[in-house]
C-alpha cells in the first residue's frame, strides 16, 4: 500500500487514539487556504461494512439508494456538513460506480463549499481501519496524532460518551500505537506521517511546516489559529471540544498527573511502558500495579484483540462477495488559483 509520489489532490486522513488532539489538527488543516477537513462524520466505515448490501453500483438505482443512506441517516452526521442533501445525492448518482467514489463525492462537495481544491477527513476510529481507508482512498495521506497515553486515558475517563473502564481506555491507546506502527511499515513515508500532540502545541509552526512538507503544500500561517474556525468546523453539541475555541497552549500536557490516581497511573505505565518509551514518554515513580489489576487488564486486552480478529475475518468474507471495486475513481479536483495566504482573509475561507 501507498506510494512516494506527492499529489495536491490526495485526501488527508487524520487519525489517532480518541482524545489525542485529532480535532485540534483537523481545525489547523481546515484553516489552510487549500484544504477543507469537516467535523467528524460517521458514515465511511459504516458504509464500508455494509458495502455488499448496497448491491451492484453500476445500477443507478443502487447508487441513489446508497446516496440517500449517506445523506439521510442521522447517525451518519451528514447534517453537520452544511450541504444540500438532494444536490449531493445527484452528484453521487453521477459519480463513478464505486463506494469510494460515492464517499469522496461528499467530501469534495464539502471542500467546494469553502472554495478549496483538497479535502480531508478526521475520525480517531480510522486508526483501527487503515486498511479499509486505503482500499477506499488509495492515494490518501494518513496523519497520525500521538499523545501521551496517560493523558488520553485520563481524558477518556472524563467523557460522558465513554462508557468503558480504564482497562479498555489503556488498551485503546496501545492498539492505536500498534496500528500506527503497522501503517508506517506498510505505507511508507510518502503516505504516513506521525506527530506528537505535545510537540504540536509547544511549537505549532515548526510542526505544521513539517506536516505541510509531507502533504506537498505550502505552509499557511493561518494554521496556527485554529480557534478562528472552531465555531464553523466543530458542531456546537460537542462541548468536550470547548478548548478548541481558545488559543493553542500546553496546559493539558501531563495533566494525567492530577487526573489519574496512583493506581491508575501504575497500571497504565505497566501496560504501556515499551510503547511510551518509543515516543519519548517516560514513566513516573507510581510503582507497580497489583497482580489482580494486571490480570484484569490482560483479559480486556485479549478480548479486544479477539474482537479485532473477528472483524478481520468478516472483512475477508465480504471482500469475496463485493459486487464492485471499492476504490475511489474520482477525477482530480481542479485547483483554484493559489494566491498568497495574506491575500485571502481567514474569515472568507470558513464562512
Amino acid at each position: 500500500m501507498g506510494g512516494e509520489d506527492m499529489g495536491l489532490d490526495r485526501p488527508v486522513i487524520v487519525v489517532g487514539c480518541p482524545r489525542s488532539g485529532t480535532t485540534l489538527l483537523q481545525l489547523m488543516l481546515h484553516c489552510h487556504l487549500r484544504m477543507a477537513v469537516p467535523p467528524e462524520t460517521r458514515f465511511v466505515i459504516d458504509a464500508y461494512d455494509r458495502r455488499v448490501g448496497f448491491g451492484d453500483l453500476t445500477d443507478p438505482a443502487n447508487r441513489r439508494a446508497l446516496a440517500e443512506w449517506i445523506t439521510g441517516r442521522p447517525a451518519g452526521k451528514f447534517h453537520d456538513l452544511g450541504l444540500d442533501a438532494a444536490e449531493v445525492n445527484e452528484r453521487i448518482v453521477a459519480a463513478p460506480p464505486t463506494l469510494g467514489s460515492a464517499l469522496a463525492t461528499v467530501f469534495q462537495a464539502y471542500a467546494g463549499r469553502f472554495g478549496k481544491p483538497r479535502w480531508g477527513d478526521k475520525r480517531p476510529t480510522y486508526i483501527q481501519h487503515l486498511d479499509h481507508i486505503m482500499r477506499l482512498f488509495p492515494e490518501a495521506q494518513i496523519v497520525h496524532v500521538i499523545r501521551d497515553g496517560r493523558d488520553c486515558v485520563a481524558s477518556l475517563k472524563e467523557m460522558s460518551w465513554y462508557k468503558k473502564d480504564i482497562n479498555h481506555a489503556i488498551s485503546t491507546w496501545a492498539q492505536a500505537v500498534d496500528a500506527g506502527r503497522r501503517a508506517a511499515r506498510q505505507l511508507g513515508p510518502g503516505s504516513y506521517h506521525e506527530m506528537r500532540y505535545e510537540d504540536l502545541v509547544a511549537d505549532p509552526e515548526t510542526m505544521l511546516r513539517g506536516l505541510c512538507a509531507f502533504l506537498g503544500e505550502d505552509y499557511d500561517p493561518a494554521m496556527t489559529e485554529p480557534s478562528r474556525v472552531a465555531a464553523t468546523a466543530v458542531p456546537a453539541q460537542k462541548h468536550w471540544h470547548a478548548r478548541t475555541h481558545g488559543a493553542v497552549d500546553t496546559r493539558r500536557v501531563r495533566s494525567w498527573e492530577k487526573r489519574l490516581d496512583p493506581a491508575e497511573i501504575a497500571l497504565a505505565e505497566a501496560a504501556l511502558a515499551s510503547r511510551m518509551r518509543l515516543y519519548g514518554y517516560e514513566p513516573s515513580d507510581a510503582g507497580r500495579p497489583t497482580a489482580a489489576q494486571l490480570a484484569q487488564y490482560a483479559k480486556v486486552a485479549a478480548e479486544r484483540r479477539r474482537t479485532a480478529r473477528m472483524r478481520a475475518l468478516r472483512d475477508r468474507w465480504d471482500r469475496r462477495h463485493e459486487p464492485n471495486p471499492v476504490a475511489a475513481q474520482m477525477p482530480p479536483a481542479i485547483p483554484a488559483a493559489r494566491p498568497a495566504s495574506d491575500d485571502v482573509p481567514l474569515e472568507s475561507r470558513i464562512s
